[in-house]
């Protein structure tokens, strides 16, 4: 009786640990991305014109499509974590690869807006891109950088989702044992929140 008290005792202080460790790593990231948005705000505040010049040259459409994509991920792999708790392993399979696979239609999305840039030009270093004003260097140095980083994160979350659903498959992550899927949405939200902030600033500037 008094081993499985402490296996138990045992079981919640990894699972606790587990979840600090997570928001603490949120909590850098964060102040990542919070230092780029400043930094954003002081370029912007310095250059007003020109970042709203080069602004208009993005894509909204797609940009608005991405939102959407990453708010409906979010509210998948929430699912997949109330299935997941309720023991709906099909469920949660199903959750978690609508989430994958929008995703990758993020990612693809943000390749061709990407692409269409590169084509006419506009990219860090390019000949087209030094002669336009500093402000406008300014901008798309910090659009591709900050979109850039973005897109990393979206990677890493995938893999992440990834490597969750095998240990599923495995029954390694179960209806007891869910902290490792928890952990993966929070990160997912994260990478969602910070989209939320990068789409107003870099393609609806006034």
């Amino acid at each position: 009786m008094e081993k499985v008290t402490t296996t138990h005792e045992h079981d919640h202080y990894d699972h606790e640990g587990s979840k600090l460790g997570m928001w603490l790593f949120i909590f850098t990231e964060l102040l990542l991305f919070g230092g780029l948005f400043i930094t954003y705000a002081v370029y912007k505040y310095l250059n007003p014109e020109a970042f709203h010049m080069a602004a208009e040259e993005l894509n909204v459409g797609v940009g608005a499509i991405n939102t959407v994509i990453l708010l409906i991920s979010s509210a998948t792999i929430a699912m997949s974590i109330t299935a997941l708790q309720q023991n709906n392993i099909r469920l949660t399979k199903v959750m978690l690869e609508i989430t994958m696979m929008l995703a990758i239609t993020f990612l693809i999305n943000k390749y061709f807006e990407w692409g269409a840039k590169i084509s006419h030009g506009i990219y860090p270093g390019s000949d087209h891109l030094m002669e336009m004003s500093r402000g406008e260097i300014l901008f798309y140095g910090l659009y591709f950088f900050m979109t850039g980083l973005h897109a990393l994160h979206i990677i890493v979350g995938v893999a992440f989702i990834a490597v969750v659903y095998s240990k599923i498959l495995k029954r390694k992550v179960n209806a007891e044992r869910y902290v490792l899927l928890e952990n993966s949405g929070l990160y997912w939200h994260l990478v969602d929140i910070v989209w939320i902030f990068l789409f107003p600033l870099f393609y609806l500037i006034t």
